[in-house]
């Protein structure tokens, strides 16, 4: 079965063409549906529907190329880099579900809140907003949970609306772009090749700026506020989420340390919560598996989509135009901004950054490669921009949702997420601000040989 001699496929921007049809698709039913006033437009027509399509018509080019289309198809979707980050996925939805369950995360929020003084609510806000975001890896869930106190603290203390929101978003996007067990950061890893705590330390250095630079500005331009802290939980149902932070910048396999996080998070649920026995945890675990379908499937798709277009010689062809423009400006610089760009554009199609890494990962692979970016680097450089865009996008997930539980306008809260616009800024300058390597090579003789 595996002797079949798939020819090599010249380059060819017609191969592009199943992905141009996919986001066509997925972003003009987005438009349509906000602008027929859906609050939620961009998540009418789901994104593993709208890819359909775009497979049968990459399936048609291969077949015209005499390309097996099924077997190239069924070769990407089954990848083992796709099958990881599947399992992974998995994982990562049954912790967030069962440390929520458990009352993990209402107990960080409470901590958190009651620690702070009244003239530091708004930075108090961003921190725990990344603490949660950081710990459960997704910014949703961060933003359902922190929203709420935040908007009541906003009502009580006559702050403004927009900017606690602002603060909150920041603040989960921050831990969307840095969390282990978030898709984002699985998703880069996995398509750079890189492990994940080298990626944490490559994009702690960019993101750690941005965020003390955010503390500092909501704590100088917010008003101070009475705070009146939630009911906390027991603090011991926070160690699950610091034992995952820890076993992972130690370096562990992703997989175990998601497998011991929610070990650990049942153990302490069972002993803490009220009512919760291994009913509970086995159907937390499950529902875990549900919330993460889409994605799931989504993956396997992409996977499937990505392996028709580089048969047809559609990376090579983008490769080759990449390189065609970049002529005379190669090297690490113009490698990262081009990714850069990639995942930002991406994102700004797709209203997903998940899905925008998903799309360009095998191309930042190659331009990272061609331009002698780390992996590390080209990870971090991908996952930055697609969240940066994917938090101030007003017809983003994020801030729909944040507006929706607010009763404010998206477009209100896009200007006020700080943090993100300045992740945006310090890793521009940290693009362009030349490394320690090319200013050794501009400080040599001219003419000197290389060792």
């Amino acid at each position: 079965m595996n002797d079949a001699r798939v020819p090599i496929a010249t380059p060819s921007a017609l191969a592009l063409t199943p992905l141009l049809l996919f986001l066509l698709l997925f972003f003009g039913a987005g438009l349509y549906f906000t602008a027929q006033g859906e609050a939620m437009g961009f998540y009418h027509l789901r994104a593993p529907v709208a890819i359909l399509p775009a497979l049968a018509l990459g399936a048609w080019l291969a077949w015209r190329r005499g390309i097996r289309p099924v077997e190239t198809l069924l070769q990407g979707m089954g990848h083992s880099n796709v099958m990881l980050m599947v399992l992974v996925f998995l994982l990562a939805g049954a912790f967030a579900t069962v440390t929520k369950a458990i009352g993990a995360v209402d107990a960080v929020v409470a901590l958190g809140l009651g620690a702070l003084p009244p003239a530091l609510i708004l930075p108090g806000l961003f921190v725990v907003a990344a603490f949660v975001s950081l710990s459960i890896g997704t910014s949703m869930g961060t933003i359902a949970a922190v929203v709420p106190i935040s908007i009541g603290l906003a009502d009580a203390a006559g702050l403004d609306k927009a900017l606690v929101l602002g603060a909150v978003v920041g603040g989960a996007m921050f831990g969307d772009n840095l969390s282990i067990i978030s898709d984002t950061t699985i998703a880069a890893t996995r398509s750079q090749g890189c492990r994940m705590n080298e990626k944490f330390r490559e994009n702690f250095k960019i993101a750690l700026p941005a965020a003390l630079v955010t503390i500092v500005l909501l704590a100088v331009l917010g008003d101070a506020a009475p705070v009146d802290a939630p009911e906390a939980a027991s603090a011991w149902l926070v160690l699950p989420y610091l034992v995952v932070l820890v076993l992972a910048l130690l370096g562990l396999d992703v997989v175990l340390v998601l497998g011991l996080g929610l070990v650990v998070a049942g153990v302490f649920g069972y002993v803490l919560a009220d009512g919760y026995d291994v009913i509970s945890f086995a159907s937390d675990i499950y529902a875990g598996f549900e919330s993460m379908v889409e994605i799931t499937l989504l993956s396997i798709l992409i996977g499937g989509l990505a392996a028709l277009i580089k048969a047809n010689g559609g990376l090579d062809w983008l490769a080759a135009t990449i390189a065609k423009f970049a002529r005379g400006h190669t090297g690490r610089r113009a490698g990262e901004i081009s990714i850069a760009a990639l995942a930002a554009g991406g994102d700004a199609l797709t209203a997903n950054n998940t899905v925008a890494i998903l799309v360009g990962g095998d191309l930042a692979r190659d331009i990272a490669q061609r331009h002698g970016v780390t992996p590390r680097r080209a990870a971090s450089v991908l996952d930055i921009f697609s969240c940066v865009v994917q938090g101030v996008l007003p017809y983003g997930a994020q801030i729909l949702l944040a507006g929706s539980l607010a009763g404010l306008s998206p477009l209100l809260i896009a200007g006020k997420v700080w943090y993100c616009w300045l992740l945006a800024l310090v890793a521009i300058g940290f693009m362009l601000w030349p490394t320690r390597a090319s200013r050794l090579a501009a400080a040599a003789p001219k003419g000197a040989g290389g060792a």
